[in-house]
């Protein structure tokens, strides 16, 4: 299906990156894994490999430009230029009241889940405009629609402006052949889970939304994360190809969709 495409997978060390990296080169592509940790990456590496995939490990802070300008040079040198990119590096942040969060943190937050898929696009999307084939998916959350609350202000923001940086490149992309979509990958029982469970609990009261939210995953056992992993898999077919600028839904997931904007709004007054 995907013999002969070129993908880029960020958070490929763990969790859903990982499993979509294994996903696209079990459908032929040659992917690039790229995280922080090179010994997590070599893992995945290999475990592609065993099943006689392809795959390039390049360690590397996302939200750091030259990085990002490294990593596209080594990647341009040993596979080509690439047409699949999926961000799915994450981070959920600071879990407090923002009057006490750690500054450092916060703004680390938005580095991870909104600078780095910036860069990430920026240097990638014009590869596949030139080619005139292309699939960019970035990783988000539920959060992002829910009803603001307490204590979780880095991560939220961070996935609310990287949908709108998604929805503003999708319609830069139009007609290209090139789709950029986010997707929320379900509840999930991952490490992020846990941590969230964890500083949580520590909270008391302001934290409850979230105590319950982790308890109700845990006693579910959460979404089947190969399910994330099924629809990575369906916006690579022709059948997606006018799928674009949208926030995309698991199949069959625990939480319902929620509404987000695929309702056209009125149109402004200066565009009539």
């Amino acid at each position: 299906m995907l013999e002969g495409k070129i993908a880029i997978v960020t958070g490929a060390s763990r969790g859903l990156g990982r499993r979509v990296a294994i996903r696209l080169a079990g459908l032929g592509a040659h992917v690039a894994l790229l995280a922080r940790s090179a010994q997590a990456l070599e893992e995945t590496r290999a475990a592609i490999e065993s099943q006689g995939g392809h795959a390039l490990s390049i360690p590397v802070d996302l939200s750091r430009p030259d990085a990002i300008d490294h990593a596209k040079s080594v990647i341009h040198s040993a596979l080509g230029a690439p047409s699949i990119l999926v961000n799915a590096a994450g981070v959920f942040g600071p879990i407090d009241l923002l009057k006490d969060t750690d500054p450092h943190a916060w703004i680390e937050t938005i580095m991870v889940n909104t600078i780095s898929p910036y860069l990430t696009c920026r240097a990638f999307a014009g590869d596949m405009v030139q080619a005139g084939w292309g699939r960019i998916v970035n990783v988000t959350s539920a959060a992002a629609l829910h009803e603001p609350g307490p204590i979780n202000s880095a991560y939220g923001t961070s996935k609310a402006a990287l949908n709108q940086m998604t929805r503003h490149l999708a319609a830069e992309l139009k007609g290209t052949g090139v789709t950029a979509n986010v997707i929320h990958p379900g509840d999930v029982k991952t490490d992020m889970w846990a941590e969230i469970k964890s500083a949580s609990e520590r909270l008391g009261d302001v934290a409850d939304a979230y105590v319950k939210w982790a308890q109700w995953v845990e006693q579910t056992g959460g979404d089947d994360p190969e399910k994330a992993a099924d629809l990575v898999a369906d916006l690579m077919t022709d059948a997606a190809a006018s799928v674009s600028g949208q926030f995309l839904w698991i199949k069959d997931g625990l939480q319902a969709p929620i509404p987000s904007w695929g309702e056209p709004g009125e149109l402004q007054p200066w565009r009539t």
